[in-house]
C-alpha cells in the first residue's frame, strides 16, 4: 500500500496570504520567511498575493475570503499575538485560532495556522528567525504540503469512482 501525501512543489500554485500588522517587528519577518520558502518550493512570484490585517483577530474573515474566492491553492495566515498584562491574549488567540481553522473547514481549502501565541516578545523573535527557525518558513512548507495533498485527494478520487468497501 502506497500512502498519499503532498510534496514541496510550489511551481503552478497560488497562494494568498494574510499578515497582521499588529507586532510587525515579528510579523515582517515571518512573511518574508514564507515567501521566500514559496519562491525557493518553485512558487511564482504572480501566483503569491499579500494582503495586510490591522491585527490578528481579523486574520480570520480574510483568510475565508481569500479561501471562499477559489483564486487560492492554500491561504496562510501570519501574525503574532504576544501576551500582555491582561485575558486580552486569551480572548484573541482563541477566536483567532478557531476562525483560521474554521475558515479551512467551511471552503475546503487549506487555511495554515502561522501565528506565533508567546508570552514575551524575546519568544516571539526567537520563533520568527533565521529561515530555519522560523515558523512563517513552516507555514509556508505547510501550505505548499497540504495544496499538493488536496491535488492528489482529488485526482484520487476520480480514479477511485468505482472503489467499494468490504
Amino acid at each position: 500500500m502506497k500512502p498519499t501525501e503532498g510534496n514541496l512543489n510550489a511551481g503552478k500554485l497560488r497562494f494568498g496570504i494574510v499578515v497582521s500588522k499588529f507586532n510587525e517587528f515579528v510579523t515582517g519577518r515571518l512573511e518574508a520567511a514564507a515567501l521566500e520558502t514559496l519562491k525557493h518550493h518553485g512558487a511564482s512570484e504572480d501566483n503569491l498575493h499579500v494582503v495586510r490585517v490591522p491585527g490578528a483577530f481579523e486574520i480570520p474573515l480574510v483568510a475565508k475570503q481569500l479561501a471562499q474566492s477559489k483564486q487560492f491553492d492554500a491561504v496562510i495566515c501570519l501574525g503574532a499575538v504576544i501576551r500582555g498584562e491582561t485575558p486580552h491574549f486569551d480572548f484573541i488567540s482563541a477566536e483567532m485560532s478557531r476562525g483560521i481553522a474554521q475558515a479551512s473547514l467551511d471552503t475546503g481549502i487549506p487555511v495554515v495556522f502561522g501565528v506565533l501565541t508567546t508570552n514575551t516578545e524575546e519568544e516571539a523573535l526567537a520563533r520568527a528567525g533565521t529561515t530555519e527557525i522560523n515558523r512563517g518558513t513552516e507555514a509556508a512548507c505547510t501550505a505548499i504540503e497540504m495544496a499538493t495533498l488536496m491535488q492528489e485527494l482529488s485526482d484520487s478520487d476520480r480514479k477511485l469512482t468505482g472503489f467499494r468497501r468490504r
